[in-house]
């Protein structure tokens, strides 16, 4: 009945094959994800909205995670593969993203939460609020309200641990879902990374580096860009994306022709003279923030594109920049110092080299 399908690169062409693969799922109502151990959790006496109907009835569907504090959201031995995470609560850039591997040392991930889902302007201050991006891709999702999913396929031969760091001021919740499953991975599976770099302002003249650093065989497979005007709200994106890989040093493999190529838009996203937001399988410009004639004073934007049908591969390094480039009269270039930050998405082999310092909280900051 079952032959040798591991349950691996899960879509429709494979979902009706049988496996060995075993379905796992971890959340608040069962930590370590455990056959047959889910909702057993009971009220305190008197507390809880479950206090009337016991134990079963969502006891403990998120935990709060205070200052300073990190929350080991899952810790799963090997091998297997998460298959996707989702989350919500009162999120914003105080709230880290790290995953691990194969017991190493040094995150693959390591991410502010929300910029992980490519929506890296929404300030969510209250935790209640709704002011943020619907996104539709194929690997990530973000639904109202802030219910955030992903969908890359995560394998790991020994293990995995997945937390999530509060570095912000007061105590948030967090309410999370990791579905995964135990089964063989094959050799020539990579592991996923993801890594956050900000530039603001970045210095002129000087192009924001998306990554850099990476040695290894892999392939790069998305990138997520937040864009925040510093100075002129004219158009700013002419910059050019470019891959350094397999020893480039001046000049890049891949260049490509502008911002909004990138992101599979043209022509400034300009339909009557707006922006147009767009949000589709694998690339998407999902997110324009416009001044309020108050406070807020700059245009901000949220875009992504995901490399899965046309994934960037390399052998043995990487490095990723883009150039933030406006223009000034005359018909001349503009090089910008807007304020950038990038989530870059990629798979390679171990060991993961270490990650440029993250910025502390005041360097995360929506200013």
């Amino acid at each position: 009945m079952f032959g040798n399908f591991n349950g691996l690169g899960m879509n429709l062409g494979n979902l009706s094959r049988l496996s060995h693969a075993k379905t796992r799922s971890i959340s608040p109502e069962n930590v370590n994800g455990e056959k047959g151990k889910g909702g057993m959790a009971i009220p305190a006496e008197g507390v809880g909205a479950a206090r009337e109907l016991g134990q079963t009835w969502k006891v403990a569907p998120c935990v709060g995670i205070k200052p300073g504090d990190t929350h080991t959201m899952a810790q799963i031995e090997g091998p297997g593969a998460i298959q996707s995470i989702w989350l919500t609560g009162g999120l914003s850039r105080d709230f880290i993203l790290r995953i691990y591997w194969d017991n190493q040392a040094q995150p693959s991930v390591e991410c502010p939460v929300t910029d992980f889902f490519a929506f890296g302007w929404n300030k969510n201050i209250d935790g209640t609020t709704g002011k943020f991006p619907v996104m539709t891709s194929v690997p990530v999702m973000v639904a109202p309200n802030r219910g955030m999913s992903c969908f890359w396929e995560m394998p790991f031969r020994k293990s995995c641990r997945i937390t999530m760091e509060n570095i912000g001021p007061e105590e948030r919740s967090l309410f999370y879902q990791v579905n995964y499953t135990l089964t063989d991975v094959p050799e020539d599976a990579a592991y996923f990374h993801a890594q956050f770099r900000r530039s603001n302002p970045l210095p002129y003249m000087q192009d924001h580096v998306i990554l850099d650093g990476v040695t290894g065989a892999g392939q790069y497979v998305g990138t997520a860009l937040c864009a925040g005007l510093n100075g002129a709200n004219n158009w700013w994106g002419e910059g050019e994306i470019k891959f350094f890989m397999d020893g480039d040093s001046q000049f890049p493999t891949i260049c490509g022709t502008g911002t909004e190529d990138y992101f599979l838009g043209a022509y400034n996203w300009d339909v009557n003279g707006k922006y147009t937001t767009y949000s589709g399988p694998f690339a998407g410009m999902h997110q324009v923030v416009q001044p309020d004639g108050l406070y807020g004073s700059q245009q901000r934007f949220s875009m992504y594109r995901w490399h899965i049908m046309d994934p960037i591969r390399f052998e043995s390094d990487l490095r990723v920049t883009i150039q933030d480039l406006g223009w000034r009269d005359g018909g001349r270039y503009l090089p910008r110092q807007d304020d950038i930050a990038t989530v870059a998405y990629w798979y390679q082999t171990l060991p993961t080299a270490p990650f440029p310092v993250l910025p502390d909280r005041n360097g995360l900051e929506i200013i």
